[in-house]
């Protein structure tokens, strides 16, 4: 498994914990179904920004062609 992908599961159960605390104080039920899914989707978004950003080394690759 990539680096990449771990760091994405990991997110995911992180953000998965967060909701369920969230859920279990009520917070959610105040906030309601739709801006919960909005805050779902930024928060995977996010998740997904920030594991391609350390995904590892940026390098140009140089390709000598000889003709």
């Amino acid at each position: 498994m990539k680096w990449m992908q771990m760091y994405l599961v990991g997110y995911v159960i992180v953000l998965g914990g967060i909701i369920a605390a969230l859920w279990k104080t009520g917070v959610i039920d105040r906030v309601g179904p739709g801006w919960t899914a909005i805050g779902i989707v930024i928060a995977v978004g996010l998740g997904f920004m920030i594991a391609v950003g350390h995904s590892g080394n940026k390098e140009s690759v140089e390709v000598d062609e000889k003709r």
